[in-house]
């Protein structure tokens, strides 16, 4: 820093030297504010500067008269501004990182200013002049004020300087001690930490040497050739082409062989090369931790002279260290460059010994892995990556890992070999331990951004990544994570994550990213496919919300990649019953109604979404707060209307969301009130058009057979004629939906069993089609129980016994026995149906029995006598008269009244009464008795179904007219009697009666009767 030269001047007046200071305290004042180092230092000065030129304009206004000491005081003021000024001209265009270095120089001299300042003021006679007391005091408080100032270096500023003077003293400062240290110069001055910008304030900084040695400033001009020396160490401020020249230099003489070393840096104690030589006060050199050994062991003698040793006084002998230095770095560079053709042999012996050997080179010191990367070695040992050997790749790893840390270039290097990274994540996939050491490599390699393009791009590389995150290493599994936070800058990164199942990245984008990053990833959410496990993590994770802002957004397009989004997210009920929590069926029903959409496609996904959100609302429990996707019988109504408005794919996504609603808690309400809307009419014509739409003929048949199940007679009888109930029997017969067909033959099943209807079905051949239906052996078909279940409803008006022509064509068509087994393998209500068939066909069996013919005396002898109907007491068969003895239905029909179905108990119960009616008591008992099916008859007394217990109680009272089946039964079924008799109805209690009675239990004048 230049000095300042106060040149003394002639005495002039006192107004003309007061002014004079005012303007030079201004033009210090404007200096000062330009000052960009030291703004906080400089900003004090200027605020005592403007107190002191109000002072002295005080002065100037009092016309206070001339004295030597006021004279002196405003000299001394006027020097002291002067050198401000010149401090703060120099900061202004002196480099910013010599600034930094003499920034406590700068903050010695604004101090220094300050208290000669303030003794100036001392020196004002302020008792001989004409001014206020306040004014004396405020003069004088000032004076104190800049007395005790005290400027600061800031913090930064302060670790910097000690740390440049710690590197300068030390001797093991290295390049990234060197490296890390010009980032925090550039931190603190306020450049940017480019190596470009860096080296060009560091070739400024270098300029100031020269700036101290003109002004004969030694000290400074040594200490700034330190600074450089130390900062040369750095990345920055040399390039590539300078260092390599520089160890060239200093290789190319050397020879092949290692140098011996000198005798002289042998310890004489331990005969080994020293580390940390020190001189004694006998004049030899010693090893430090020998000699303090020695004198620990109480040996204060110099081990050569003898001499007693200050034991307090041990001079480093930098010299000999730095000789010992020296050489070993010679040895290194000849060892460095003698291992390179060994590491190209054929040996893997010698390769792995060479290996080992560069390893332990590289670990040591930053400079001897500079050396390596100056042999190009990089090259080579991305070769060896492909290696067959597993330790020649490990070690090849750690080593290109060791030199990847210390800088960006060789990070570059590396990724420039051809194939380098293919090989590092092939390695990936190898064993743990190999593993890891090509993770660690390429989470170093991330942290270059060049080579981050790079990475993301290596085949398989993302999937490998995300299938370490879930690593039992904890430290890999950590480095998997770090290495994928560095390539998600790039979003065709995060779309590969995304597609590997690693959804993080692309969620915190589609959140906070630019309006067309968040497109993008929106667009990835709908095209990659997704598990259901996925699908609710990436709702859990936060995406829902990005994507229904997007839906509200002005932008057409932004619209359109939220909808595809949300339709494949909604297709998992918990995603849908969140979506609509959240407020997504507003938007999407704006969307749906827009008729002026110019796109057809986006309208038919909305739909398609929408109806995602009515299936999930079928999963809610009955007694649990319901979510609502349609609030109102106007939404409804709006909805349903599109039908007769849209296109097939939209028609067919509206009936499917009807269909599902009507399966949720509040379906009843659903199903009523489309019923009234006339819903059943708009679908009777969707299932009587004739087009190659099927699909949607398909869904409306299965919304109208799920709006029939509690509606009355009059919706069919209005709206269903002849023509659709052939259309109904033609599905049944011609499609492959098996689910279509059931409900087709669920609304047969359902139709009025009026004569009209019947005829119709019959003309129709629905008899064939039902049997077809029941033979089909395709079990495994989706919901092909639900075709048999309907059919033998269906089948149940055309067996009733007022129609035996009906009865028969069912009996040829071969049904009876397919009911007989479905009575076995059939759901509860299939057996139900089967059996309430089965009783109707037994009902005409006693009329259609034929009467054995009486056997003449030749006959008797000549063949086997005639067996007829046990209970018919005639010739029975399955075609001919229904029998479902000889239909051996009489098992299955007994094990099902102990079926927990109250339905199919009832119907089982039915059809076996049928073989105890009338004239038919007495055998139809003893069939029933053999079958074993009194007892389970008896266990229904205790049937929480009064219908049943009271049909029961019919049975009974017939079965023990016959003395031998009350004696063998009536003990077991007095106590269910008597329970009845005690609480039931009247009615109850009279039958219960009745049958005690018949057992002997009551008399038969008892008032229960």
């Amino acid at each position: 820093m230049a000095s300042v030269v106060i040149i003394s001047t002639s005495p002039v007046l006192v107004s003309d030297l007061l002014s004079q200071t005012i303007l030079a305290i201004s033009d210090t004042e404007h200096a000062a504010k330009e000052v960009l180092s030291q703004k906080e230092n400089f900003g004090k000065f200027s605020t005592y500067l403007e107190d002191i030129k109000y002072i002295l304009k005080e002065f100037l206004g009092q016309n206070v008269d001339h004295s030597k000491s006021l004279e002196n005081a405003v000299e001394i003021i006027n020097r002291e501004i002067e050198v401000a000024k010149q401090l703060a001209l120099e900061c202004r265009k002196r480099n910013k990182i010599y600034l930094l270095i003499i920034c406590r120089k700068i903050v010695k001299i604004l101090e220094g200013s300050t208290k000669e300042i303030s003794r100036a003021l001392g020196l004002i006679p302020l008792a001989s002049l004409d001014v206020s007391l306040d004014f004396k005091n405020q003069v004088s408080k000032l004076s104190k004020d800049m007395l005790d100032a005290v400027y600061w270096v800031n913090a930064a500023e302060e670790e910097v300087v000690k740390k440049i003077d710690l590197g300068i003293q030390s001797r093991t400062a290295d390049r990234s001690y060197a490296n890390h240290l010009l980032v925090q110069i550039a931190e603190a001055v306020g450049i940017s930490p480019e190596q470009s910008e860096l080296k060009k304030e560091f070739e400024l900084f270098k300029r100031e040497i020269e700036d101290a040695t003109l002004r004969k400033d030694l000290a400074e001009a040594v200490q700034m050739e330190q600074i450089i020396r130390l900062l040369e160490k750095a990345d920055a401020t040399k390039s590539l082409e300078e260092k390599a020249k520089k160890y060239f230099e200093k290789r190319n003489p050397l020879g092949r062989q290692p140098l011996e070393p000198l005798n002289s840096f042998y310890c004489p104690i331990t005969q080994a090369v020293m580390v940390d030589p020190v001189e004694t006060t006998s004049g030899r050199t010693f090893e430090r931790s020998a000699l303090e050994k020695c004198f620990a062991e109480g040996n204060n003698l110099c081990p050569l002279t003898m001499i007693p040793l200050n034991t307090s006084v041990l001079r480093p002998n930098k010299t000999l260290r730095e000789s010992i230095e020296e050489w070993k770095q010679r040895n290194t560079i000849i060892s460095i460059a003698s291992i390179k053709p060994k590491l190209q042999s054929s040996e893997e012996k010698e390769m792995l010994q060479s290996l080992c050997e560069l390893q332990d080179i590289c670990t040591e010191r930053e400079l001897h892995r500079e050396w390596i990367t100056m042999e190009d070695y990089i090259p080579v040992l991305a070769g060896l990556l492909s290696a067959k050997n597993r330790e020649i790749r490990k070690h090849a790893l750690f080593i290109l890992f060791m030199l990847a840390k210390d800088s960006d270039d060789n990070k570059e290097r590396i990724a420039k070999v051809d194939n380098a990274l293919e090989s590092i994540v092939h390695s990936l996939a190898r064993q743990i331990d190999e593993g890891k050491l090509a993770l660690q490599l390429l989470l170093e390699l991330s942290r270059s951004n060049v080579v981050q393009d790079s990475i993301g791009t290596v085949h398989g590389c993302i999937l490998l990544l995300v299938t370490m995150l879930s690593s039992v290493d904890i430290q890999a599994a950590k480095d998997a994570q770090e290495l994928l936070e560095n390539l998600s800058f790039l979003d065709q990164n995060v779309i590969q994550m995304a597609k590997a199942n690693h959804f993080k990245p692309l969620l915190r984008l589609l959140s906070s990213g630019a309006e067309n990053v968040r497109m993008v990833m929106a667009e990835t959410l709908s095209e990659i496919e997704l598990t259901d496990h996925y699908k609710l993590s990436i709702i859990k994770d936060g995406a829902l919300r990005p994507l229904l802002q997007m839906l509200s957004h002005g932008d057409l397009e932004m619209k359109k990649v939220a909808v595809k989004a949300l339709l494949q997210l909604s297709s998992l009920p918990q995603n849908g019953l969140q979506m609509i929590k959240e407020g997504a069926v507003e938007p999407l029903f704006e969307l749906l109604y827009r008729h002026s959409l110019s796109s057809p496609t986006l309208r038919e996904q909305v739909a398609a979404t929408i109806m995602h959100l009515a299936v999930s609302t079928t999963l809610q429990e009955a007694d649990q707060e319901q979510v609502l996707l349609l609030e109102s019988e106007e939404d409804i109504f709006k909805l349903f209307s599109l039908i007769s408005l849209t296109g097939p794919d939209i028609q067919r996504s509206i009936l499917q969301t009807f269909h599902a609603l009507c399966h949720s808690p509040n379906g009843f309400d659903i199903r009523m009130k489309l019923r009234q809307l006339s819903a059943v009419q708009v679908l009777v014509q969707l299932c009587e058009v004739d087009n190659d739409n099927h699909t949607v003929r398909a869904n409306a048949v299965k919304l109208f057979h799920s709006l029939i199940e509690d509606g009355d007679e009059s919706t069919f009888l209005e709206h269903v004629g002849q023509r659709c109930i052939t259309t109904l029997l033609r599905i049944v017969n011609t499609r492959n939906d098996v689910e279509e067909i059931a409900a087709a033959m669920g609304i047969i099943s359902k139709l009025p069993k009026d004569t009209q209807f019947n005829q119709w079905l019959v003309d129709a051949g629905a008899v064939q089609t039902i049997f077809e239906c029941l033979a089909d052996g395709n079990k495994d078909a989706l919901h092909k129980w639900q075709v048999i279940e309907n059919a033998v409803g269906a089948l149940c008006r055309f067996t009733v016994s007022t129609n035996q022509e009906w009865q028969k064509r069912v009996a040829e068509a071969g049904i009876i026995p397919v009911l007989v087994q479905l009575l076995v393998s059939g759901t509860a209500l299939t057996k139900q149906n089967a059996a309430i068939s089965l009783k109707q066909f037994s009902q005409s069996s006693i009329s259609l029995s034929k009467p054995m013919k009486k056997r003449g005396i030749f006959q008797c002898c000549l063949a086997a006598p005639e067996t007829g109907c046990p209970v018919h007491l005639g010739i029975c068969t399955v075609e001919s008269s229904f029998c479902i003895l000889e239909a051996n239905a009489l098992e299955p029909l007994v094990r099902m009244l102990g079926e927990p179905d109250l339905g199919s108990c009832e119907a089982s119960l039915d059809a076996l009464l049928t073989l105890i009616e009338d004239e038919r008591l007495q055998s139809g008992s003893k069939v029933l008795a053999e079958a074993n099916a009194i007892v389970p008859i008896i266990k229904l007394l205790s049937s929480p179904s009064e219908i049943l217990q009271e049909k029961t109680l019919i049975a009974l009272e017939r079965i023990f007219r016959l003395v031998e089946f009350k004696q063998k039964y009536g003990t077991s079924a007095q106590m269910p009697l008597v329970d009845i008799a005690q609480r039931k109805n009247s009615h109850m209690k009279s039958l219960a009666a009745k049958v005690l009675a018949q057992l002997n239990v009551l008399g038969q004048q008892s008032s229960f009767f």
